[in-house]
């Protein structure tokens, strides 16, 4: 496989870019993907057999039941840090390890319908909590001690749009596979 074959399944909709000094329209469209997400994901996974959750997107990469219940595990963790930058002076957030989450019994043991019901709920919430920031709010700031750097609200809101597409491209790919397969 060459590296652009293994590229696109890592970044099936290309890596994230970061912009900088979005506008509102950019912003409103983002947030209309953070809401529109969780029927994305039901409507993906929705034909995938249990034999076909357990399909990786690539060699080495996550089965499309690892994807969903990641999902619910990062956006989680995002709606948290919104609401600490939200509340406190450029707040240090709390990390975690997504590849040892990923492997925890709860990720093989519960059926993806519970984490898909968690992404509609939370994407609810967070979505009201989006729409009724101000232009103040969306410059405010938390620091990832991993990364040593802090990041705008605005900006994090692009990479969640960005992260849901991302993860979906995944199930996508998925599909894909059991396609072929099943030829």
């Amino acid at each position: 496989m060459e590296v652009k074959d293994i590229e696109h399944l890592r970044f099936p909709v290309g890596r994230f870019q970061s912009p900088k000094n979005p506008s509102q329209e950019e912003i409103d469209t983002w947030i209309s993907e953070i809401e529109n997400l969780p029927n994305q994901m039901r409507l993906a996974v929705a034909e995938l057999s249990n034999q076909e959750l357990d399909i990786p997107y690539r060699s080495g990469g996550w089965t499309a039941q690892q994807v969903v219940h990641h999902v619910a595990d990062s956006h989680m963790n995002a709606y948290i840090r919104f609401k600490l930058a939200l509340t406190e002076d450029s707040p240090n957030i709390k990390p975690y390890d997504e590849a040892s989450w990923a492997k925890l019994p709860d990720t093989f043991e519960t059926p993806i319908e519970i984490s898909l019901k968690l992404v509609e709920a939370l994407h609810q919430r967070w979505t009201i909590l989006l729409k009724n920031m101000s232009p103040n709010d969306y410059k405010k700031i938390f620091l990832h001690p991993e990364h040593g750097t802090t990041f705008r609200l605005d900006e994090t809101i692009a990479a969640y749009a960005w992260h849901g597409k991302h993860h979906l491209g995944h199930i996508n790919i998925v599909k894909q596979v059991s396609t072929d397969f099943s030829r």
